[in-house]
């Protein structure tokens, strides 16, 4: 598939972002939810600090006070059943995806400019319930260049090379509860090493 095959200007988006739209069918995001919405979802913790948005994470988990990642509960059956398709979709190989993050974003709430850690290397995004905004922006001199892909329910995206490394991603509050599920892979050195660096 061509990055953001939706999109005519293809210099428009970041270089590395994909972009699948229902990628789920309806009758499975119900499901989904469903099963998230069962999950002892905590509040995201950074540090002293505690977001709004709940998780819940699987395979691994980034300890912000003690800056590294840690063992998580194994990923459940009703997770790892959909990690071939997306694997598929990245073109990688079985096992790659190693740790999966479940969101939940009530009415309001959303998540500020950030790049994901560097243990991992392509990201992965499922968007389930409502539509958001996900937002690009890398510097330009003393401005910022920015770029804003609809994400819909359903679709999934993909952060590699200069979307996952040179870029910060946001999304601003949603105006419907929504849900996501954030599949990573690990950065080869991590992978080989062991994750607690």
């Amino acid at each position: 598939m061509a990055q953001l095959a939706l999109f005519p200007d293809q210099d428009a988006g970041p270089a590395g972002l994909r972009y699948q739209p229902e990628f789920v069918p309806e009758t499975a995001e119900s499901e989904l939810i469903a099963r998230i919405s069962e999950l002892p979802l905590q509040p995201f913790q950074f540090g002293a600090f505690e977001g709004k948005r709940r998780v819940a994470s699987f395979g691994f988990r980034y300890d912000y006070a003690l800056r590294k990642l840690q063992e998580a509960d194994p990923i459940p059956g009703w997770l790892a059943s959909i990690i071939p398709s997306v694997e598929n979709f990245g073109e990688l190989p079985e096992g790659s995806v190693r740790q999966i993050l479940c969101t939940e974003y009530d009415v309001g709430v959303g998540i500020g400019w950030h790049r994901d850690k560097p243990h991992f290397d392509k990201i992965f995004g499922l968007s389930l319930g409502a539509a958001c905004k996900f937002r690009f922006r890398r510097a330009a001199g003393d401005k910022w260049q920015r770029f804003t892909l609809p994400a819909e329910p359903r679709s999934l995206y993909m952060m590699s090379g200069e979307s996952r490394q040179a870029w910060e991603h946001s999304i601003p509050g949603v105006e419907q509860r929504r849900y996501s599920i954030t599949f990573r892979t690990m950065r080869d050195d991590v992978a080989e090493t062991g994750p607690r660096r």
